[in-house]
């Protein structure tokens, strides 16, 4: 059985010649919904995924509007609204060096580099702007936001689920 990873959600169609909305969740949708890529529609009321191939892609507002190899008609697609989109493990692409999957990151302790002291795990990865932030829950208190920048993160081992930071002044 293979391991799936969350690329979008479909939430409606788009017009009646078959187009469909999908709100993207990779950071990669030019390489994910590229023509001939196959997709895997996980629907809620199915347990096997339904695979479909991209026939074409555009952006419009936020959102990637796909068409699928065989689907050329609203009918046709309006089934599919609410479907999850999702790739195997197998379709992931290598990053460059001091770059990761938030699957990768998320559930990493966080380390300070000075005494090697746990302040918590990082439980999500947003991405506002510049460079990603981290969220990490610490034991007790409230989430700490790291953000991901050469300064402050040190070294991150995702084989040992660690990160090493040296926090700015005044991040804690």
């Amino acid at each position: 059985m293979s391991k799936w990873f969350n690329v979008g959600k479909l939430v409606n169609t788009h017009g009646i010649r078959g187009e469909v909305r999908i709100v993207s969740r990779t950071d990669f949708p030019e390489e994910r919904y590229k023509k001939g890529n196959r997709l895997y529609l996980f629907l809620p009321d199915q347990k096997e995924p339904l695979e479909v191939v991209v026939e074409t892609r555009r952006v419009h507002k936020s959102f990637d509007l796909l068409t699928f190899e065989g689907y050329h008609n609203v009918n046709q697609v309006e089934k599919l609204k609410g479907s999850i989109v999702k790739v195997p493990e197998d379709q992931l692409g290598d990053l460059e060096e001091g770059e990761y999957y938030f699957h990768e990151i998320v559930g990493c302790k966080v380390l300070l580099q000075e005494n090697m002291e746990e302040i918590g795990k990082v439980t999500e990865v947003l991405t506002p702007g510049a460079n990603d932030v981290w969220v990490v829950k610490p034991q007790k208190g409230k989430d700490i936001l790291i953000p991901y920048i050469d300064s402050v993160v040190k070294k991150v081992d995702v084989k040992e689920k660690t990160i090493i930071i040296e926090p700015l002044e005044g991040l804690f």
